[in-house]
């Protein structure tokens, strides 16, 4: 019986050649648990970028496109977050690989316990000019405007200002910065008080972690593909990190 869920966050594919040797070792892993995944959830930026065209597909990624219509095509049931870096992916993998799309934080219960799932971008920020930006990337006017330019000018900029996004976290985030300066634990833990969940499992911060929050909720983030290959396991209503060995070379 296909039982369990499977989470992933992060991977942050582009058309560099050490992308594409990420996306195969991440293709692998799917592959390898196809028997036994009824659920996936993808909490976004698995995509540095992306812009999805009417009429058009942007080059790359066939591997893992591929991959989860297959899984989605057997019964697995696939739900993607859409983070900061992918938030213009629109309805692309829900029409074309049948992905239940979330924009949100969004509750799911599995297993019989509740669990708040989301990427987590922005949340606790109550300062710098991210919110702004993030308005400004969700305009549905300027997402049109985007679509007008030529995909040789628009996407070598995008991916340009999106690697420079990442980069310009420096080495600050690679290690824990405290209760008080983790912006988005401090999110959950506040939430937490107010409303009952079992887990609130998040990506975006590329560090694998748990901490314990109010009402014996779990905090979880996932980590990331990008540099880890973290990811996580619900089984019989219990969450488990971990991280992918057999696929890398």
């Amino acid at each position: 019986m296909a039982n369990n869920t499977y989470i992933v966050s992060d991977s942050h594919f582009d058309n560099s050649p050490e992308s594409l040797l990420r996306e195969q070792q991440l293709v692998a892993w799917l592959k390898s648990i196809e028997a036994d995944a009824g659920r996936l959830v993808l909490l976004g930026d698995m995509f540095d970028f992306w812009f999805s065209y009417r009429q058009v597909v942007p080059r790359g990624h066939t591997r893992l496109l591929g991959q989860l219509a297959t899984m989605a095509d057997k019964g697995t049931e696939i739900h993607y977050f859409i983070g900061n870096h992918d938030m213009w992916v629109f309805d692309y993998f829900e029409h074309e690989i049948g992905a239940i799309m979330h924009s949100a934080p969004t509750e799911l219960t599995i297993d019989g316990k509740s669990i708040l799932f989301g990427h987590g971008d922005g949340l606790g920020v109550t300062r710098g000019s991210y919110p702004m930006l993030k308005r400004i990337f969700r305009c549905r006017i300027n997402q049109r405007l985007f679509a007008t330019l030529p995909s040789a000018f628009s996407f070598p900029i995008a991916h340009a200002w999106s690697s420079q996004s990442r980069k310009s976290h420096g080495t600050k985030y690679l290690s824990y910065l405290g209760d008080d300066n983790e912006e988005l634990l401090q999110y959950c833990m506040k939430l937490s008080a107010t409303k009952h969940y079992d887990y609130m499992i998040f990506g975006h911060r590329h560090l694998a972690m748990t901490h314990p929050l109010h009402n014996n909720c779990l905090y979880v983030n996932v980590g990331d593909w990008f540099i880890n290959r973290d990811y996580a396991v619900i089984a019989n209503g219990e969450v488990s990190l971990r991280k992918c060995f057999d696929f890398i070379q």
